[in-house]
């Protein structure tokens, strides 16, 4: 396109956003902290794995019109690495988001709050072993600096409230739940070089078709889920922000900088977390709110800056 074409502006503006890996990765840990906020009040009304399949269900069609075209083209490049898009859609969509939601029946948000901030650290091992990729040193200073932040908010400013706090089994699910997503966000890199229409395309779809066994058995060992307005709005809340609209984000902000440089923003998640409980449930912000942004989105910028050469 030259520089005299009438619509080169305009391009641009539309494809700014798709640039800004940092406006990505905000926008990824926003829908995801509303996620667990849903999932939560989903918990012994809509079954894991029926909440879990629903979404991915829905969210594949939602795309699926706006995808078939780019899907279509990249279809021998998904062929080509057919086993690592099935991988992707086993781990990051299938499994994580159904032990996730399993997880909220059994634990409380502080727990899973807390586990969650382990995500930068579980990619860093990943990294590692798949990628042989090692911390920086200023990855691994902005990792403890928000994992800082994170304690000090889940702790509301006293860190011995950590001596208290019990380990259930639905804690233990979200830490394999966690680890699952870790792999997935480094596995993520080996993806084809296909658009980021084709990626959530293909995985929301396989990943939604691997859910059908579990949830055949489901259907029969559990309570079916009740068709009534709550629930609605559940299933379309998960399936459009953290799944549509979050997925895309997370997918293109890890292929703009990294797994390594990405996962600090999982430490967003609990922040973004606590200001919708100060929106919703009326709870006021405290001196030590204030600190431990300031630690957590000190620790983001120092580890997902670019290293210099």
């Amino acid at each position: 396109m030259s520089a005299a074409d009438p619509t080169a502006s305009a391009a641009p503006k539309r494809a700014w956003i798709a640039n800004q890996p940092y406006v990505l990765l905000s926008i990824t840990a926003l829908c995801w902290a509303g996620n667990a906020i849903v999932g939560r009040l989903a918990a012994g009304h809509i079954p894991p794995v029926t909440l879990s399949f629903l979404r991915w269900s829905l969210a594949f069609l939602l795309i699926l019109p706006l995808a078939w075209k780019q899907l279509r083209q990249d279809w021998p490049a998904i062929r080509s690495r057919l086993g690592i898009m099935i991988a992707l859609s086993l781990t990051g969509i299938g499994a994580f988001n159904t032990l996730q939601y399993w997880s909220l029946e059994y634990t409380q948000a502080l727990n899973t709050l807390l586990l969650q901030s382990s995500g930068p650290l579980i990619v860093a091992v990943w990294s590692l072993l798949l990628l042989r990729v090692h911390l920086t040193a200023a990855q691994a200073i902005g990792i403890v600096l928000s994992l800082a932040g994170v304690l000090l908010i889940l702790t509301r400013g006293h860190p011995t409230a950590l001596a208290s706090i019990t380990f259930n089994r639905g804690d233990l699910i979200f830490l394999l739940a966690m680890a699952i997503f870790g792999f997935y966000s480094v596995l993520s890199l080996k993806r084809p070089q296909i658009h980021g229409l084709s990626m959530v395309a293909f995985t929301f779809g396989c990943g939604a078709a691997s859910l059908i066994p579990l949830l055949v058995w489901e259907l029969h060992a559990r309570p079916v889920m009740v068709l009534d307005a709550k629930n609605l709005l559940s299933l379309l809340y998960v399936a459009i922000f953290p799944s549509t609209i979050a997925y895309l984000c997370f997918n293109r902000g890890v292929l703009l900088i990294g797994a390594n440089r990405a996962a600090p923003f999982l430490h967003v998640v609990p922040v973004f977390g606590s200001i919708m409980a100060f929106v919703f449930l009326g709870e006021q912000p405290e001196i030590f709110h204030v600190i431990a942004f300031a630690l957590v989105l000190g620790g983001v910028f120092i580890a997902s800056r670019k290293q210099a050469t």
